[in-house]
């Protein structure tokens, strides 16, 4: 069984950006610490992260999801199989 991939340039390229934001804000909270700015502003952006790190894993778990094998197929089943896990490790 192949993996799904995500092939879709336009959601690569909505996902490249997405990433790039990510890393943005990260960068912007390791600048902030170095500036001792407050605590509390600080965390706001670590949630702030956070949660569009989440939005991209649930993306890629959407993938996965868009690109299941058709009804009736054993894949289908181990496709799914492979989404619970997924969300049971990670979400």
């Amino acid at each position: 069984m192949g993996d799904p991939k995500m092939h879709d340039a336009a959601a690569k390229k909505a996902m490249d950006a997405r990433l790039a934001r990510i890393e943005g804000q990260v960068r912007a909270v390791r600048r902030m610490i170095s500036e001792d700015e407050p605590c509390e502003d600080i965390a706001q952006q670590l949630a702030a992260a956070r949660k569009a790190l989440d939005r991209a894993f649930y993306e890629m778990v959407s993938c996965m999801i868009r690109q299941e094998p058709p009804p009736g197929n054993q894949e289908r089943a181990e496709r799914a199989g492979q989404v619970a896990q997924l969300l049971a490790r990670f979400g």
